[in-house]
């Protein structure tokens, strides 16, 4: 019997037997080898107790991952990262069953795993070490400042389900993992059928690594339909594939009647154009060449971000043509496992046959075949015995043909679109309606600015390359952790990633309104108006003993016109209006000669530190800096300080301490307000 990939559902793996597939609604799927057709295995879920999966998600997943504060998520995603990186050569061994060269693999796995670093970066130091994540400042909502508001994102109280596509088993499932993570969100993988074993090897050992708390990952191998009656409000489905599939998913019962919510990463027909000022010749026209050959080629141009379509001056639309055909003749066409391969088969002859039909497609829709096509992928069929598609490059015989804007052939083709001005370039690339990705190659800044606002609404991410940023640049296809990964329109409106915003996007948001007491206390950040605990010196304290609200009342300090002058001459800020009194009354915002802003900063840490070694180990900065009354010589001012936020670091024998800082002078008017940042330690 040939095997079935198993599922680990519940907290064990689940492999269907005979009688369950016997009686399943549908067959099991035959998964071979892209570049020989030999039969790997089968894909089923059959047996799989669908309710128990949500269930153990909801109970143990919710609960055993929500006793984790977001650093100690952070830490778990580090080592988890790893344990995977380890691990990668029999990962690529598995990928080249799937089609994809080992450079063109690197981007899957090893990218993938990327981003589990990138997300413990983002725990550990741009979240607090808590369960709370607050969003935004205090708005205040009353006169006196009795009644306040803010935003706070906690971990919702359900599952996330990710659909992922067949084209980056690694990395779909690991970009969307590790933001759900971070956000306290147990996760069910359920990953397209032709590349589900090389995401269930990731999975198993990121199961057998002993890291990750019960229930916060399980994996589907097969349809995953029931599921979608066990989901509700709380729960979420993050989807990447076909736009027809989308919009059947955003009409199940759960999105429309119980409020799952649904993201969607869909359909793209991106496009790369060349700027007026890159003609044949120029450092930016073989920047463009290189660009669309390399999207066509990594992973047999089946990626979500490849560059379908090629936009060129109408005047240079020969020379493309010609560069690119003679670039791809280049490429090493054949067996993945081969170094000089540079072009494997895509990932089945289903897929291989929906690529040959889209072209066919786009031909009889107005556009005629430059190279590749049809024939010269049965020819590379027959000679390597896979699922091959020669690279094909097609030109529209009309700019405007629907063709070449609507059918997207999801494997190594373009189709070159030329343009005459600006604004047609411009209505061209939104044409697309709505995009993950969109390029301009192009070193006439004044162009790219003009066509990059005018284009942005229809896109997610606008790469502008030149000759400036191209040695660095990630290139066209490559998203990123830290920026967000998605489009409007056809492209489905998702926004994966983007460091933060990934996080925050599997999370809730909720407005609080309440005393400033009550804030503080909720936020675990302290709060203007809220109560102040004054006694020992807040600096002779460790992170240990304290607390938020613990807070220091300083001596007052006169500002004499000698410290004034004195400063000016020390520093070299002669600026007018701290030496010549004419000159400074004449200017609106003074009364006369004022102190330097940060005279009164230096005065201020005078009158609030404590000298001697303690638990304060460095001060690393400040924010928020700003002067609002201006001193005159003769005033005196009195600063309070208050421990507003403390983080203590997972992995180190010290945390962060915020302290507020607000100055005053004899009126009580405020000077001064800003945050200072300091490393304390821990006991």
């Amino acid at each position: 019997m040939t095997d079935i990939l198993s599922s680990y559902v519940a907290g064990a793996w689940h492999t269907p037997a005979a009688s369950d597939i016997a009686e399943a609604a549908a067959p099991a799927r035959p998964v071979r080898d892209a570049g020989t057709g030999e039969l790997l295995h089968e894909v089923s879920s059959s047996g799989v107790d669908f309710a128990a999966v949500a269930d153990h998600a909801k109970t143990t997943g919710v609960t055993e991952l929500q006793k984790l504060t977001f650093h100690q998520r952070g830490v778990i995603l580090k080592k988890l990262g790893g344990y995977l990186m380890e691990r990668t050569k029999g990962y690529h061994e598995i990928s080249f069953t799937t089609g994809t060269t080992k450079r063109d693999a690197f981007v899957d796995i090893e990218g993938g795993i990327g981003t589990l670093f990138t997300y413990s970066g983002v725990a550990r130091r741009q979240m607090p070490n808590s369960t709370v994540h607050l969003d935004g400042g205090v708005e205040r909502l009353s006169k006196n400042g009795t009644f306040v508001g803010r935003h706070i994102l906690t971990s919702r109280q359900g599952l996330a389900i990710q659909i992922n596509a067949f084209n980056f088993p690694v990395w779909g499932m690991l970009e969307k993992f590790a933001p759900m993570f971070v956000a306290g969100v147990p996760v069910v993988v359920k990953p397209a059928t032709d590349t589900a074993h090389l995401t269930r090897a990731v999975v198993a050992d990121m199961v057998e690594s002993g890291l990750l708390p019960d229930g916060a990952i399980q994996l589907i191998s097969g349809d995953v339909t029931p599921l979608f009656d066990h989901l509700a409000e709380q729960d979420a489905i993050a989807f990447t594939g076909s736009a027809a599939t989308a919009r059947r998913l955003s009409g199940l019962d759960c999105v429309t009647e119980r409020g799952t919510r649904f993201f969607a990463e869909a359909d793209s027909l991106n496009f790369s154009l060349l700027g007026p000022d890159a003609g044949p010749g120029s450092q930016e026209f073989d920047l463009f060449v290189d660009g669309v050959v390399a999207e066509m080629t990594v992973k047999a141009g089946q990626k979500c971000t490849a560059i379908r379509r090629t936009i060129v001056p109408q005047a240079h639309a020969e020379a493309v043509g010609e560069a690119i055909i003679a670039k791809l003749t280049a490429q090493g066409v054949g067996d993945p496992r081969e170094k000089s391969t540079r072009l494997g088969p895509v990932v089945s002859d289903k897929q291989r046959s929906d690529v040959l039909d889209a072209i066919d497609e786009i031909l009889a829709g107005g556009a005629h075949l430059l190279a590749g096509g049809r024939e010269e992928s049965d020819r590379l069929a027959a000679e390597h015995g896979g699922a091959y598609v020669a690279a094909t490059v097609l030109q529209a015989d009309d700019a405007w043909v629907d063709a070449v804007h609507d059918i997207e052939a999801f494997g190594p083709v373009t189709s070159i679109i030329t343009y005459t001005d600006t604004e047609e370039a411009v209505r061209l690339a939104a044409r697309g309606r709505g995009s993950l990705v969109g390029s301009v190659v192009t070193h006439d800044s004044e162009f790219a600015t003009e066509f990059v606002r005018k284009i942005a609404p229809w896109h997610g991410r606008i790469l502008v390359l030149d000759r400036d940023d191209a040695e660095e640049s990630t290139g066209h296809g490559s998203p990123l952790p830290n920026l967000i990964h998605g489009g409007p329109g056809r492209a489905g409106g998702g926004e994966e990633m983007g460091g933060l915003r990934g996080v925050e996007h599997f999370m809730q948001r909720t407005a609080i309104q309440a005393s400033p007491d009550m804030l503080t206390a909720i936020g675990g950040e302290w709060v203007n108006g809220s109560e102040r605990h004054l006694g020992d010196h807040p600096f002779t304290k460790s992170l240990s003993d304290l607390r938020v609200g613990d807070a220091l009342e300083s001596d007052w300090r006169e500002v004499t016109l000698d410290d004034i002058e004195h400063f000016a001459n020390f520093t070299g800020d002669t600026f007018y209006a701290h030496m010549n009194e004419e000159a400074a009354a004449a200017n609106p915002f003074f009364p006369g000669r004022v102190a330097h802003g940060y005279l009164i900063v230096s005065f201020a840490a005078g009158l609030f530190v404590q000298p001697d070694p303690g638990p304060v180990l460095a001060n690393y900065g400040l924010e928020g800096l700003t002067f609002i009354t201006p001193v005159s010589p003769g005033d005196s001012l009195k600063v309070t300080l208050t421990a507003k936020r403390i983080t203590p670091r997972e992995t180190d024998e010290y945390g962060e301490v915020r302290w507020d800082a607000q100055v005053v002078n004899q009126r009580h008017e405020p000077v001064a307000k800003y945050d200072v940042l300091t490393l304390v330690a821990k006991s």
